[in-house]
């Protein structure tokens, strides 16, 4: 596992990121737009993901890590259930679907991934040079 100095070097939160870019750009379109609950919890649900593994990464301890990357793992899951919202409404179409859930999934393996690493690893918390 490459070193990590800064949450930002966190392959999930990097995803997460891109999850929440792309949640955004699908959310900006005129249909999804006006349906302010859905638009903005997913918006919040896609936040919350990068939000946790940052704040997980400044935490003191491995188990605090991981209590927050599961919070993340939930938060994207939250996503991909607001994703069928949007797609029966006719939000988004099948591709946007198609991209934005496989991105989820992708984010979810990658945190599952970091999840077992750190269960494993003497990493304490943040490490500044």
């Amino acid at each position: 596992m490459a070193t990590i100095n800064r949450f930002e070097d966190i392959q999930a939160w990097q995803k997460a990121r891109e999850l929440t870019t792309l949640v955004y750009q699908c959310t900006r379109q005129e249909a999804f737009a006006r349906d302010f609950g859905l638009r903005d919890q997913i918006r919040r649900a896609a936040v919350s993901a990068m939000s946790n593994i940052a704040e997980g990464f400044g935490r003191d301890s491995n188990r605090d890590f991981i209590q927050f990357l599961s919070i993340a793992k939930a938060s994207v899951s939250e996503v991909q259930s607001q994703l069928y919202v949007a797609l029966d409404q006719a939000y988004i179409n099948r591709d946007q679907f198609e991209q934005a859930y496989q991105l989820c999934g992708e984010t979810i393996r990658v945190l599952s991934g970091f999840i077992v690493y750190l269960k494993q690893s003497s990493f304490k918390g943040i490490k500044y040079k």
